[in-house]
């Protein structure tokens, strides 16, 4: 509750949560670390970061170098120590953890990823020209890194984005307090000063269709996302707003972004934890978060439900949405049924079904839902094998269709959705395509 109100009496009540770290503060802590052999938060990192060699370089105040060693493993390091949940990965595993405090790993990273962005240092350039182009389709986290990667080994990259802005989630959908826009289109502009065409507007089954792109593009990469946040089917849902474009609104003005006096969230993963985040923080005196299931199986982070809590956020577990009440006026509540937890289901959690006759209310004159997000909805019409849904994809990140490969999270078919694993997707697919391309050289070189 505290951090709420200094939040909100500095005037930016969304600004970057955390401060960045002085050049001291740095240098202190870079010297903390033990420079592990064969590192744990290396192995934690699923970009694979040689951690412990850039907080060294920290340490002996090489500070472009360090962030040369992040962006050959991360082109999007200054995201990805913003966002990344360093408590579950890198610091989780940090070996000072157990008996002391963790390295402040996503700090330091973005300490160093700081740096260049002030001083416009760009680490890397493009290759030498192999005449082969690629086709990327849109403009998030895969693949922006997986035309980076690409335009790094030589090769003519061109992205498609649907949006009008580059950078997805991390540019529209990430709350402002933990990646502010600027960051985000700072990274998309390093990709572009690669060589790497950035085309906005443009979508995939509406403005291109995929058999044009394999005739003009030596090879695909579809990082698409998914699709849009699923209806609940409860009468007045009409009077429900989409949390995505809850938080893109505070993004894009906060000041304008009409905000309940009472709110309340459906969901329980991260992204309800942010809309509940800007509703406390942009003024409401209540912010509840409405969930069918226990504390154990929301998707949230732990880490996110402590901050949640900090903020003065409510939960009410065991409750499931069954009616928007509405007035002339405007919202007047949620209606929900009381939740009884069953056998596990294909979700692999607990089914929940309602309690006859548990009825109750609760008061809210703004509801957002945040309960995920649909599928891409184009891969049946372009005869991609599936799976539950999900672009179905080999070792290589090659789809069924030959020369045409896809990551992110419209791949993310097991395990959990997350930028760290959207920008090394994007990396081992460049790394795929560009092995293809050389065997198909190699051949035609022979013949």
């Amino acid at each position: 509750m505290l951090q709420n109100a200094r939040a909100t009496a500095t005037g930016e009540p969304l600004a970057e949560l955390l401060p960045p770290l002085t050049d001291q503060e740095a240098l202190v802590e870079s010297n903390r670390c033990l420079f592990c052999y064969d590192a744990p938060c290396t192995h934690a990192c699923p970009t694979h970061i040689d951690i412990p060699r850039f907080i060294k370089k920290i340490s002996t105040d090489n500070v472009v170098g360090s962030a040369a060693t992040i962006l050959e493993a991360n082109l999007l390091g200054a995201t990805c120590a913003r966002v990344c949940p360093v408590q579950e990965l890198c610091e989780g595993a940090c070996v000072l953890g157990a008996e002391h405090k963790p390295i402040m790993i996503g700090r330091l990273q973005r300490f160093a990823t700081d740096h260049i962005a002030a001083h416009g240092i760009d680490i890397f350039r493009p290759g030498l020209p192999t005449g082969k182009t690629i086709a990327v389709i849109g403009a998030g986290p895969a693949g922006l890194s997986c035309a980076g990667e690409l335009a790094k080994l030589g090769h003519r990259v061109t992205i498609f984005e649907k949006r009008q802005l580059a950078g997805g989630l991390s540019t529209y959908g990430i709350i402002s307090l933990r990646e502010p826009v600027p960051v985000s289109l700072a990274e998309v502009e390093s990709v572009r000063r690669l060589g790497v065409e950035i085309r906005t507007g443009i979508g995939l089954g509406e403005d291109l269709q995929l058999p044009d792109l394999q005739d003009n593009y030596t090879a695909v990469f579809l990082a698409v996302g998914l699709g849009a946040t699923p209806a609940l089917g409860i009468p007045g849902e009409e009077h429900i707003l989409d949390g995505l474009e809850y938080i893109e609104a505070s993004k894009r003005n906060a000041a304008a972004l009409r905000v309940g006096k009472h709110v309340a969230v459906i969901g329980a993963g991260n992204t309800a934890i942010d809309c509940a985040t800007v509703a406390r923080r942009l003024g409401a005196e209540r912010a509840t978060i409405v969930y069918r299931r226990t504390q154990k199986e929301m998707s949230a982070y732990r880490h996110e439900f402590e901050f949640a809590k900090g903020e003065g956020i409510e939960f009410r577990f065991l409750a499931q949405p069954t009616r928007v009440i509405a007035t002339q006026t405007g919202v007047a509540g949620l209606e929900c049924a009381s939740v009884s937890l069953g056998p596990v289901d294909r979700s692999g959690r607990p089914a929940p079904s309602p309690v006859p006759d548990s009825a109750f209310l609760i008061p809210a004159d703004q509801i957002v839902k945040a309960i995920g997000q649909e599928k891409w909805p184009w891969a049946g019409s372009l005869q991609l094998v599936t799976d539950r849904g999900f672009l179905k994809v080999d070792e290589n990140l090659e789809t069924s269709i030959p020369g045409v490969y896809a990551g992110g999270d419209s791949v993310r078919a097991r395990g959990s959705c997350s930028t760290v694993m959207a920008v090394q997707d994007g990396k081992l697919a460049a790394a795929a395509i560009h092995r293809k391309l050389a065997q198909l050289q190699d051949k035609e070189t022979a013949a």
